[in-house]
Parts: structure tokens; sequence; C-alpha cells
């Protein structure tokens, strides 16, 4: 038992080794930016301000996006989700696993959850020892379900799900405008060190070497931040896009694609003007998602909206289940109407999420 304990230690201190580094070469590129090329070898003073001003505004807002990513805890399902006492005993005595699917069937009837495994079971966590949410899924690093997972990524050691997905998207975005914006400002010294129209100094190595690494991150990220892009467009997890979401009547890849403005707004929030900074302005629960592709699920019970409380960034936010899903649908589905003045035959949908973990 010690053992384990003091291997759990020392694997947690080892997965800080990325964000250690990747903080290293952040502060390295702050001395060699700041103090070798702005103090020691740009002249003119003009353009000394100008190249700081603008970079410590990259470099805050880099910063503040990278640690929020990293510091915010992963959102995971509330008790509700966990099988009550009695039922919990009978799935555990039972070795049947058609028995113990009849078990779950029960137990989710009561709960909005739409989408199922593969094989159309109902999706639950063996080692969380509870049903799992739409696009909800086990992480075994972190070892805890983690509400709209996407990925758990090293650089930031964390989870990026429900809860820090928006911060992520914006980490890249200005981790690339922060490498973009020091090769573009450094590209003329660079340029006069290497044909030898500056004196060899301290400050050459640091320029030489500032340059290459800000324009190998740069492409490294671009092509990351480019597909989340790509993924926030059509409302996917990166889990999703490589598994498509299993509903009731099969697998649909496009199953919460709502469009592209109502895709970015449930990530980024309803008000643009917090769009570009690292605040938690998501739309949802991380419960239940609004979708337009799939019916009432026949076997599902009424489900009453009951208020599911979700933690995030360090806030509760109880939530009627349907708000974000009237949010996001209520305005287009209202508004067509044809020409005479009737309503338009548009079928009511509901919540659904997907799952794409293999499943026990």
């Amino acid at each position: 038992m010690a053992l384990s304990r003091a291997v759990r230690c020392c694997l947690g201190g080892l997965s800080w080794i990325p964000v250690i580094f990747i903080n290293l070469v952040v502060c390295w590129s702050y001395y060699a930016y700041v103090v070798e090329l702005c103090i020691y070898t740009v002249a003119n003073t003009e353009e000394q301000v100008i190249y700081l001003i603008v970079f410590h505004v990259f470099f805050f807002m880099f910063i503040w996006s990278y640690w929020k990513t990293i510091i915010s805890k992963p959102a995971s399902p509330s008790k509700e989700f966990c099988l009550p006492k009695a039922d919990k005993e009978l799935y555990e005595k039972e070795e049947n696993p058609e028995a113990q699917q009849e078990i779950l069937k029960r137990v989710a009837r009561n709960l909005p959850v739409y989408t199922r495994t593969g094989s159309g079971a109902i999706r639950y966590c063996d080692r969380c020892q509870l049903i799992k949410p739409d696009r909800c899924h086990h992480c075994s690093t972190c070892n805890s379900c983690v509400l709209k997972m996407d990925h758990h990524c090293p650089w930031v050691n964390n989870c990026v799900g429900f809860s820090n997905y928006k911060f992520f998207v914006l980490f890249l975005a200005y981790s690339m405008l922060y490498c973009v914006y020091i090769a573009a400002t450094v590209l003329q010294y660079f340029i006069k060190f290497w044909t030898n129209h500056l004196p060899d100094t301290h400050a050459k190595f640091h320029v030489l070497f500032l340059f290459f690494v800000a324009a190998m991150f740069f492409i490294s990220i671009l092509s990351l931040f480019s597909y989340h892009l790509w993924l926030v467009g059509k409302n996917r997890t990166t889990i999703e896009a490589f598994r498509a979401p299993v509903f009731r009547n099969g697998p649909d890849k496009n199953g919460f694609t709502l469009g592209f403005r109502k895709n970015v707004t449930q990530v980024f929030g309803d008000q643009k003007k917090c769009w570009c900074l690292p605040l938690y302005s998501s739309l949802g629960d991380g419960y239940t998602f609004p979708t337009r592709l799939v019916n009432a699920d026949s076997e599902q019970g009424n489900v009453e909206h009951q208020a599911i409380k979700c933690t995030v960034d360090g806030q509760t936010n109880p939530r009627p289940l349907s708000e974000s899903q009237n949010h996001l649908l209520g305005n287009d589905m209202h508004s067509e109407e044809h020409k005479d003045g009737s309503p338009a035959n548009i079928e009511v949908c509901q919540p659904v999420s997907i799952t794409m973990e293999n499943e026990s």
C-alpha cells in the first residue's frame, strides 16, 4: 500500500515535467526578448517602447490563459449519477451482464442520459461507479470521469473538458500570437546578426535562437489550433472526432452540430466581449447538450429537469437541464416560420450526448 502510494506520488511529480519545461522556455524567451533584444540590440527608443508594450500584452494573455487551463479543475459528474445504494448492491451481486444492464436502464430512465456504448448499452463507469452523462468519459490519468472530456493534455498536466476547454483554445491562440509576434519582430535583427551587419555580442546567440524557437513553436501550435477551431465549428470533442457518438438509433458524428454560430456560442458563450478573455462563459451545465438530429428516446422516461449543480472555475452553477438547450435552439427554431405565417414543421429535439470510449 505504501509502495503504491509512493509510486503514485513519483508519477504525479513526473507529470509536471512538461509544464516546468514550458515555463522555463517562456521565462527564457521573456529574458531574451526584453533584455537581449529590446534593451541591448534595438537602438531606437520609440521602437523599443512599441515592441515592449505589444509584447507584454501577448505575454500576459498567454500566461493568463495557460494557467487558467492548468488550475481549472475538471468538472466531474454529480452524485445524482451514482447508483442508489439498493441498486448498487444488486448490480454488484448480479453476474449476468444482461441483468446488470436492466438495472442500469431502470436507473437511467430518471436521468438525462441519451447516449449509449457501441453495443447499445448504458454507459457505466465501474471505477467511479456511476452512469456516465452524455459526452462524459473516464480519464485514466486523472482517475475520474470528466464532463465533456476532450483529451488529457500533458503540457498543462490536466484534463481538457467542459470546465476549461475555452481556456485551452485561448491558450493555443495566444501562444501562437506570442510566437508569431516574437518571430516577426526578431526577424530583421536575426538577418543582421546572421549576415554580420551587427557586431558579435552576447545578444547574438539569444536573438538567433529566439527566432528559431518561436518559429518552430508557431508552426507546431498552428496545426493544433486549426484542428481545435475545426472541432469547435463542428461541435465535437477530440474523442468524438475519432469515434462518432452513439445514440439509440446508431452512431452520428454530426449529432451535436447546431450550426457554426451556435457551436461557437456553446464553447465561448453568448457575450462576445468575453470571448477573448480566459473567463468562464461557456453555455450549458456539462450534463446535457442540445441536438437537432435525435428524436425523443422511446425508452427514456419523462425526466424532470431538476437542477443539477456543476461547479466550474470555483463557481457553483445550478442550471435547469433544459436551459442551455432552450437558449441555443430556441432562437432559430421559434423564428423559422412559413411566409403565410404558419409555424414551420420542425422536429422537437431532445438533449443527446455521445460516448466515444471502449466500454466494458
